[in-house]
């Protein structure tokens, strides 16, 4: 199921003297299964660019496709149903009375029985890890924690082919922003779905996606692997970026150990780079 974007630009404010262009001429193409992180700055154009994926935006020019079928204002309801998205925040959207007519909402008003849509809230809580005893409480009395994943739990559980999250771990604890990104690589592995990830966090990015696609003022600046990308520390820098802390370490260590590995992105990675450093010096 490939999303196909050509030469799309996206206007606010047409006709007005406030117009602002928040993407100019993009081209991507995001194939099937891939997981790809979007970055840019503040006011880089990242949720305007996932909301014409989903059909919540629509171009002022050029065209979004997903799986070969263009989105335009008839087939919205179609797309939804192949392309979930996560806003930043998504607790703030949680409005039933339940968590599970929260989770079971979509399925419901697209007409299912009751019985399969339990099925499908029983199957979507255990990959992002509730427990079955909060689905009869009100979800506004659950933790911050708790809510968020009910809101996502809500998302899974239309089982989408395209998964786009825009910011879902925000104000979360290392180990709330874990088990979300855990939950997302289980639904991803399971359904063989596509990860689309706007994040402020590199961290999270070298951990969880293998592209990362860069904007900057509404274009494209770098579009490549995590390696590829985060080799670029000059471009990064200028547009206002940076690489993962754990790179900045691993460069300053190089300095002073100029054997040692610094292409490295993830806390796990530095560790084996270390470990495996130290483990030769031993035998030497």
């Amino acid at each position: 199921m490939a999303i196909v974007i050509e030469n799309l630009r996206h206007t606010y404010v047409v006709g007005n003297t406030y117009k602002h262009d928040a993407l100019i001429d993009i081209s991507l193409r995001i194939n099937d299964g891939e997981s790809v992180g979007i970055i840019g700055h503040t006011g880089s154009g990242k949720s305007t660019l996932v909301q014409h994926i989903n059909g919540l935006l629509m171009p002022t020019c050029g065209s979004v496709s997903v799986d070969e079928i263009e989105i335009n204002k008839n087939n919205i309801k179609d797309i939804r149903k192949m392309v979930g998205l996560v806003f930043q925040y998504p607790e703030h959207q949680l409005f039933e009375e339940t968590v599970y007519m929260d989770i079971g909402y979509g399925l419901f008003k697209q007409g299912y029985e009751r019985k399969w849509v339990e099925e499908k809230i029983n199957e979507t809580i255990d990959i992002i890890g509730l427990d079955k005893s909060l689905l009869e409480k009100s979800p506004f009395r659950l933790s911050g924690g708790e809510k968020r994943k009910v809101a996502i739990a809500g998302v899974l559980a239309m089982k989408p082919k395209v998964l786009i999250l825009d910011e879902p771990a925000a104000g979360l604890d290392p180990k709330g922003r874990d088990e979300i990104y855990d939950a997302v690589v289980k639904y991803k592995k399971e359904n063989n779905a596509t990860i689309i990830l706007v994040s402020h966090s590199m961290e999270d990015l070298a951990r969880y996606v293998d592209r990362i696609v860069v904007l900057n003022k509404g274009r494209i600046e770098m579009d490549g692997g995590v390696a590829e990308v985060f080799k670029n520390d000059a471009m990064l820098k200028k547009i206002g970026l940076s690489v993962p802390h754990i790179t900045r370490f691993m460069r300053l260590l190089q300095e002073r150990i100029p054997n040692i590995n610094s292409d490295v992105f993830t806390v796990k990675a530095a560790k084996e780079e270390i470990l495996g450093y130290l483990n030769k010096r031993e035998l030497q």
